[in-house]
This record gives C-alpha cells, sequence and structure tokens, in this order.
C-alpha cells in the first residue's frame, strides 16, 4: 500500500537514527575544530605509537585465541559424542557472564605474589622471594589471555551453529568421496563455516577495542585509556576526540576487512539438507582429550572465577556492604531498567516501522542505528558529551540573559546523559533481536487484522506484541545485562559521586582493595547469568529437534 511507505512510525525512525548517528558525527567533527592541539602533538610524540602497537597486538592474540578456542569446541559439540558432551554445548557460553575487567581483577589476586597459587608453591617447596620465577599476569599477553577466556563464546555460538546447520549435507557428500574427517572438516566444514567464524571474530575484537577496565588495571596502553586520559586528566576535548576517531577506524578497518577479503566468493550450502546429522562417536584417548579439550576454556574463563569471587565475597567481601551495596545496586538496576524499556519501545516502533515501509530507506535507518553497538563506550562517551556540553553552555547563557544568573550545567553529568550514551551503544542488540521475531510473523497476519477494520497501531498492539512477548523480554534482559557490565562510558559519563556495581568494583580494583571488589562483580556475573541460562536452554533445545 502506499500509505505505508509514509507510515508515522518512519518519523520515529529519522530522529532515532540522527540521535544515533550524533556522536560519532560530533567526534569526527571535532577533529576540525581548533587544529592540531598542543596535547595531541604531545601524544603522537610520546604514546601514540604504544596505543597502536598494543592495539594491533590485542587484536592479533585474541583473534587467534578466540578463533582456535571457538572453533574448536563448536566443532566437538556439534559434530562429535563423548563424555559431558551434553554438558558442555550449553556451558560453554557461561564465560559471557564474566566482564572481561572481572576476569582481571579475579586471576590477578589469584596469582600475585601473596595469592593462594604462589603461597602454595612456596609453603610446598620452601622457596623465598627471588628464589622462582612465576609469570606476571599484569602484562599484554595477561591481557590477551583474559579477554579470549570470555570472548570466545562469540565465536563458539556462531561457529555451532553454522557447523549443524549448513555443514551436515557436504559433509556425507565428503565422506562419500573418500575424505576422512580431519580432510573434510578443513575442505568443507570449515570454509562453509568462514562468514559465521569471522563474525564471531569480529564481535570479540570490537569488544577487546571497547575495554577499559582491562588494559587500565593491567597498564596496557591503548587508545580507550589514552582518551580518558585526555579527557579527565589533560582536560583536552580535541585530543580525546582525535584519539577517539581513530579507535573508531580501528572498528570501521574491521567490519570492512571480512567484506573485502571474500571478495567474490560465496558460501552456499548447495545439498539441500540442513537437518544435522548424527554425531561422531569418540572413544578411548580422543574421547578424553575432546573432554578436555571443552574443559579447560569452561574452566578458565567461568568456573574458576566464579568459585573465587563467591570465596572472596563471602570471607572478606565489602566492608561497605549493606546500605551502600543496595544504593550502588539500586542505581545499576534504575539506569540498566530504565535504559532497558526505552531501547525495547525505540526497536519495536523502529522494527514494525520498516515492517510496513517495506522502503530500502526504512531498513537503511535500522541498519544505521544497529551500527552503534560496534562503537566502543569511549567513543560514544566522548561524542555525547561534547554536544551536550555545548546545549549547556548555551542554555546557561540564554538563563543568564533571561534570569539574571547562571544555572550551571543542566545536562552534562546528568542521568538522562548516561541514559542516551547508554542507547546509542546497546539499542541494536534489542533492534536484532525484535527484527528477527517480526520477520517470523507472515504478513497474512496484518492482511487479516487490516480487514478487520484495525489499524496500525491496533494491529501492533493486539496482534504483534501479544505474538512477540517473549521476544521482548529477551531483547530486554540482553540490555539490561550490557548496560549492568558497561564501564567505560559509565566512568565517563556518569553524575558527580554516582557509582555503580561496575564503578564501584573499578574504583576498588585500582586500589587494590580486590577482595572487596568481589562484592560488586559477583552480583554483576550473577546478573549476567540471566540471558545466558535461556540461551543455554534454547542451545539445548535446538540440538535435540
Amino acid at each position: 500500500m502506499r500509505t505505508a511507505l509514509y507510515s508515522p512510525l518512519l518519523t520515529v525512525g529519522i530522529v532515532v537514527a540522527l540521535l544515533a548517528g550524533l556522536p560519532v558525527a560530533s567526534v569526527g567533527l571535532n577533529l576540525f575544530v581548533g587544529g592540531t592541539s598542543a596535547t595531541w602533538s604531545h601524544l603522537a610524540d610520546t604514546v601514540l605509537s604504544e596505543y597502536i602497537a598494543n592495539s594491533l597486538w590485542l587484536c592479533l592474540g585474541v583473534g587467534c585465541g578466540v578463533g582456535i578456542v571457538g572453533v574448536a569446541t563448536a566443532w566437538l559439540t556439534a559434530m562429535h559424542e563423548f563424555p559431558g558432551r551434553r554438558f558442555f554445548e550449553w556451558a560453554m557460553v557461561l564465560p559471557l557472564a564474566v566482564p572481561a575487567y572481572v576476569m582481571a581483577y579475579v586471576y590477578t589476586d589469584f596469582l600475585q605474589f601473596v595469592g593462594p597459587v604462589q603461597t602454595f608453591l612456596r609453603d610446598t617447596f620452601g622457596w623465598e622471594h627471588g628464589d622462582y620465577w612465576f609469570p606476571d599476569i599484569r602484562t599484554l599477553p595477561g591481557a590477551i589471555l583474559m579477554f579470549v577466556s570470555v570472548l570466545y563464546p562469540y565465536v563458539y555460538l556462531l561457529a555451532r551453529t553454522a557447523f549443524l546447520e549448513r555443514a551436515s549435507g557436504m559433509l556425507e557428500a565428503a565422506r562419500t568421496l573418500g575424505m576422512g574427517p580431519w580432510r573434510g572438516f578443513f575442505a568443507v566444514s570449515l570454509p562453509l563455516a568462514r562468514p559465521a567464524i569471522v563474525a564471531g571474530i569480529a564481535l570479540a575484537l570490537m569488544e577487546t577495542l571497547a575495554d577499559y577496565g582491562t588494559v587500565a588495571y593491567f597498564a596496557v596502553n591503548t587508545f580507550t585509556t589514552g582518551i580518558y586520559r585526555a579527557w579527565f586528566s589533560l582536560g583536552d576535548r580535541v585530543a580525546a576526540a582525535q584519539l577517539a576517531a581513530m579507535l573508531l577506524a580501528f572498528v570501521l578497518f574491521l567490519l570492512m576487512a571480512e567484506r573485502t577479503s571474500r571478495g567474490r566468493a560465496r558460501y552456499h550450502n548447495t545439498t539441500g539438507r540442513n537437518r544435522p546429522m548424527a554425531g561422531a562417536q569418540l572413544r578411548g584417548p580422543a574421547a578424553w582429550l575432546a573432554t578436555l579439550a571443552c574443559t579447560v576454556p569452561l574452566l578458565l574463563g567461568f568456573v574458576l572465577p566464579a568459585i573465587l569471587l563467591l570465596k572472596m565475597a563471602l570471607t572478606e567481601g565489602d566492608a561497605q556492604f549493606g546500605e551502600r551495596f543496595l544504593v550502588l545496586a539500586r542505581n545499576s538496576f534504575v539506569l540498566a531498567g530504565v535504559t532497558a524499556a526505552i531501547a525495547v519501545l525505540l526497536a519495536l516502533l523502529m522494527g514494525y516501522g520498516a515492517r510496513l515501509s517495506k522502503t530500502t530507506f526504512a531498513n537503511g535507518l535500522n541498519r544505521l542505528v544497529g551500527l552503534g553497538y560496534a562503537v566502543p563506550g569511549a567513543v560514544i562517551a566522548v561524542g555525547v558529551l561534547i554536544p551536550v556540553t555545548r546545549l549547556d553552555n548555551w542554555l546557561a547563557g540564554q538563563w543568564t540573559q533571561w534570569f539574571g544568573y547562571n544555572p550551571g550545567l543542566l545536562l552534562t553529568g546528568g542521568i538522562a546523559a548516561l541514559i542516551y550514551a547508554y542507547l546509542v551503544r546497546f539499542l541494536a542488540v534489542a533492534l536484532h533481536t525484535v527484527e528477527s521475531s517480526l520477520a517470523k510473523i507472515t504478513p497474512n497476519m496484518d492482511d487479516a487484522a487490516r480487514s478487520l477494520g484495525l489499524g496500525q497501531g491496533e494491529t501492533l498492539r493486539r496482534v504483534h506484541v501479544p505474538m512477540l512477548r517473549g521476544s521482548l523480554l529477551t531483547a530486554g534482559l540482553l540490555v539490561f545485562v550490557d548496560v549492568m557490565k558497561e564501564l567505560p562510558a559509565t566512568l565517563v559519563m556518569r553524575p558527580f559521586n554516582f557509582d555503580t556495581l561496575a564503578t564501584q568494583a573499578y574504583t576498588l580494583a585500582s586500589d587494590e582493595r580486590l577482595a572487596e571488589a568481589s562484592t560488586a562483580a559477583l552480583a554483576i556475573v550473577a546478573v549476567g547469568l540471566l540471558p545466558l541460562i535461556a540461551l543455554s536452554r534454547q542451545i539445548t533445545a535446538a540440538r535435540r529437534r
């Protein structure tokens, strides 16, 4: 219908897309404001090369690590039978509940000189300080290990789905041609799963580049630590914007690298069969090696950190646990709850608007909003603060003219600006979930509702929302957990004397009060388990079909 092309919901999509793109545009425009600052010149002469080198090494190490661990565990759980396989197929996603900065705090306490590991070694062998060498976890390789331990599930989830849905028919054809398991894996399964694997690696690398807590705590200088230092320590927004633009260029390069590397190659399954095939039974040493290969990343990425956090929280924990902790939890839950509710509402309106419009323009607006998830929180924070600060200064000037006194900054450092930054970062999560569910509803439902005299709004309220209730709850939960874990944007934009569980854990850990940080960190991990439990149930159900 022609009227559908001009749905009022399209206006909502335009406004949201403009607001979502404003922070990135603000960062870009500030590159041309005031020329090259003295701070930027100082950074370029001293630490910029270190930022670039560390970021490249992080990307290389994390990319290789999550690719190897994610693909190996996905291949084993998808295509083989071995002891514990049914447990591992859903449990391998649990490390996603542990933020990388929490992992860094836990392993630092576990492996430091006075920690349980080195204390056990000294007590057992009678060693003294200087009698032995022990690796320092707070290094660049240590940071890579932390990221790999918590981010490999991105590759695991996508690769496993690709192996289950696309490789079965082609593998059967390969076996009839005399290919063995290893040759079939490298010649058939791996090429077919390549887009999914690279997409998972790209997600992991974007999370790595966006991280602040881990690299700051390990004293590994990257663009995120540089942005924070330029903004707060040096007070130079132009230098912060220039660093943010370089970080954004890194992210865009990651997004374009896979598309360029494919060339004209395509990765289609042409057998017409997508049903999973029966897993090959592993026996003897091979079976136990498969179990070990899945146990190690799960142990390092979730089981051991969870046990250590629980032990620290119960034996020592936060000395301010009680009213102070309840205030932190309230702040975190309010921010996450409000952001999740607004994100779900906007995602529903934009997804339904694109469904009604059926135009490339409407879909393009949704894709533009979806890019926000690829933008690091530090970049978004700088991009939001710059225009909001200017608006605040203008409002203060007008208020002074009208009423004779300066009201100060009204928006900067407030809850509204922080929620705006969260929405720019995480609206894509809710939008993708809602769009995927809307696509499963046949257009005949809309036609039937229209034939009964229902308008667009009534159709959405009475037909689509009831059918989407589960997906809307899932979308809200995903955004809720992401906001609970978000650290860089919260550190930069939180109001004065306003802390959350994430900032509390970071502050205590920065002061080397690791045991006290365990209480807030454990709460974040516990909340992060909620969507993973639902996801794990879906994985188990999909395997049984």
